[in-house]
């Protein structure tokens, strides 16, 4: 019998168009894989075992079955985004368990595509922070169980990662999707403000957050965000040699990259200039103001998001950052911080077309309950291992993390790649460069 588990949505998705296989024996595989794994990964708040069985039997009824790109495909969705008949309850006790009545746009558009979705993943509280983590457990990276998935799409990466799914639903406010995505040997790619549905919370953190993939492979990536977005993303990388720059260094002030990441940018970087890409070394522009516009921005958006929730429900880490973004709110509403920052780092990418960056700074912090800490040890655990992607939250620009070797403790590393607006084809062409001359082992040896 063939083993669906493991494999990629491309290659799940065209056996089931050519009959090779019915959506629900590849479902149920996926079913039975998570009941005997996720005990020790914590990827899923719930798993919709009937339902997707009995939506996979309506899947192979479809007339066009034949012509759908995710055909058969079992999914993994983000606890923020609303799935019909389940509530999403945002990793928190003060959220309503109220079902939805109708599928987000981004879910919408996956199933009509032939995708089945599975399960909600876990997320931290009102997905605000670097560690997924919660009264509804802890996810774990499947590489090293003993670390945090990282967050806040933290489940959706651990399940992609275990294969319980092969391809998952996140979203990216400061990092939430390439954060993970690095942790667990994945590929993600943030969209440029626009470019997908967003709907995330109460207005998208002024904007910041992004609804995207989690997969195993570029192609899968490519997919999937061909799906959400509603157009192919053409590979413009074909026009000739790309001009890449290359950073090492932290945008925050007094944080530092470790010498894994940084080994990590070089290998790429030569590997990008062998390819016949115009590689440089060269830093961009960042103010030194970054950090605390990132901290503004952050907060300010889970003060909008915690509103008309008891407090008494939220933990003590959610409590005090959304305080602290109720001072910032009204600024943050009026600022012109971000088309500052725009029009700062605009110069840089006219003269590059991608900038190749460390995707993390150091390793996950380790799975814990980091939930029942206060909130600076959680502020600082984030910011520290995770300095470089917030940024291209503020700017709208879209970014991706791409999986590159491994660290000294056996977990992933990966290096980030940015672009300007509309350059999402360019990063993933630039992606698939890299997946080529250096291939990653796509799921962890988890059983």
């Amino acid at each position: 019998m063939t083993s669906w588990a493991g494999r990629t949505a491309a290659d799940i998705a065209a056996a089931v168009r050519e009959k090779r296989v019915a959506p629900r024996e590849v479902v149920a595989e996926h079913l039975d894989r998570i009941a005997r794994l996720d005990g020790r990964i914590g990827a899923f708040r719930t798993v919709r075992t009937e339902a997707a069985l009995a939506e996979a039997d309506e899947l192979a009824a479809r007339a066009d079955l034949t012509e759908l790109p995710l055909a058969g495909v079992p999914l993994a969705v983000k606890d923020n985004l609303a799935v019909r008949g389940e509530a999403h309850l945002d990793g928190s006790a003060a959220t309503p368990d109220t079902p939805a009545d109708a599928d987000h746009a981004t879910v919408a558009r996956l199933r009509a595509a032939g995708a089945v979705v599975v399960g909600l993943t876990n997320v931290p509280e009102l997905c605000v922070f670097g560690t997924t983590d919660g009264i509804h457990g802890i996810s774990r990276n499947p590489w090293d169980t003993r670390r945090s998935a990282g967050g806040s799409s933290g489940g959706s990466a651990a399940a992609v990662a275990a294969g319980l799914t092969p391809i998952a639903l996140g979203n990216d406010g400061m990092g939430s999707l390439r954060i993970p995505a690095a942790n667990c040997g994945l590929v993600t790619i943030k969209p440029g403000f626009g470019v997908v549905p967003a709907g995330i919370g109460h207005g998208d953190w002024f904007g910041m957050s992004e609804n995207g993939p989690l997969a195993t492979s570029v192609e899968d990536v490519r997919l999937m965000l061909a799906v959400l977005a509603g157009t192919e993303f053409e590979d413009t990388a074909r026009d000739g040699a790309l001009r890449i720059a290359v950073s090492r260094r932290s945008p925050l002030i007094g944080t530092t990259v470790t010498r894994p990441y940084t080994n990590a940018v070089a290998e790429a970087a030569g590997l990008l200039a062998g390819a016949g890409h115009r590689v440089r070394r060269a830093e961009p522009p960042y103010p030194a103001s970054i950090g605390v516009t990132a901290l503004r921005h952050w907060t300010a958006g889970t003060a909008v998001d915690a509103a008309g929730l008891d407090p008494a429900l939220l933990t003590r880490r959610t409590r005090v950052h959304a305080a602290i973004g109720r001072r910032f709110l009204s600024g943050v509403r009026t600022s012109d911080s971000r088309d500052r920052l725009r029009e700062r780092l605009t110069p840089f990418f006219a003269e590059y077309d991608v900038l190749l960056t460390p995707a993390l700074a150091r390793r996950a912090p380790r799975a814990a309950a980091w939930h029942e800490r206060g909130w600076l040890s959680n502020a600082l655990a984030g910011s520290n291992y995770s300095p470089l992607t917030p940024a291209w939250n503020l700017t709208g620009w879209p970014a991706m993390s791409v999986p590159f070797g491994m660290l000294p403790s056996g977990t992933p590393c990966a290096v980030q790649l940015v672009g300007r607006p509309g350059s999402e084809g360019t990063l993933l062409a630039v992606a698939r460069t890299l997946e080529t001359l250096r291939p990653w082992q796509r799921t962890a040896p988890v059983g």
